[in-house]
């Protein structure tokens, strides 16, 4: 009986706030002639589900590449699955006319709906009067809560976007073997509302193991899928191995 007090004692109960960094600090990122400023944190939370409070090696790569391309975001539409603290949408928001940034953890979705408002608020010191007129009139920039795999929460997106995007973007987003196969049950679906030829999901990758590798490339197949790695876009992010894949409906 004593020593099942002592163990009740030893019990220490945390709230969940415990957990939760939001020390973020306004940083600025420059790609190209294109400079971006958003809250981000600089070191990982203790929480594993709150990694997309940080600008991860992947977002780097995607955003250099899409700043060299910037043809391929011109006038689209664009969803980007685990969008984080926002960074890739920042910037697709200078090139695209209507911006959807999704992620699944309620309190990432509270610091990327700050970055939203502050890169469309005169307030920001990055913004001048002509990039703010240019963002209202020409980027309607929103969040959502997206669970991959939630058909539900999926149909609710393309009920507020009737026809689909014509861009997919996801970026440093496979690093959970669980959650893959879920990740491409949803962007089949997406890519199915606009049909073959029509919509592409591109994925900057970030490799850390070698059975994850094969896994996105066998999860892309198994789901009736193309996946091409774009020439030239293989190289060294945050001293690992990054390259950008291009994935469409076979």
């Amino acid at each position: 009986m004593v020593r099942q007090e002592e163990e009740e004692e030893d019990i220490v109960c945390l709230d969940e706030s415990f957990f939760i960094n939001d020390n973020y600090q306004l940083t600025t990122f420059t790609f190209g002639s294109h400079v971006l400023q958003l809250f981000c944190l600089q070191s990982a939370s203790t929480d594993f589900d709150l990694t997309g409070q940080l600008v991860w090696p992947g977002a780097m790569l995607l955003n250099d590449y899409l700043s060299k391309n910037a043809e391929i975001l011109q006038g689209c539409s664009m969803i980007e699955l685990g969008s984080g603290v926002g960074i890739t949408g920042m910037l697709c928001s200078r090139f695209c006319h209507q911006i959807l940034l999704t992620d699944h953890n309620e309190e990432v979705l509270k610091i990327l709906r700050r970055n939203i408002e502050l890169n469309l608020s005169s307030e920001s010191p990055s913004c001048c009067a002509a990039d703010v007129l240019f963002h209202i009139l020409h980027a309607a920039l929103e969040a959502e809560k997206l669970e991959w795999g939630n058909s539900d929460q999926i149909n609710r997106i393309l009920q507020k976007y009737p026809g689909g995007f014509d861009l997919i973007l996801g970026a440093d987003i496979c690093f959970q073997q669980s959650s893959v196969p879920l990740l491409f049950d949803t962007v089949q679906q997406l890519l199915c509302e606009r049909g073959s030829g029509h919509c592409k999901f591109i994925l900057a990758y970030v490799s850390r193991a070698k059975m994850m590798d094969l896994m996105v490339i066998a999860e892309a197949t198994q789901h009736g899928m193309l996946i091409n790695e774009v020439a030239g876009t293989r190289s060294v992010v945050g001293n690992l191995e990054g390259v950008i894949f291009e994935i469409t409906l076979c």
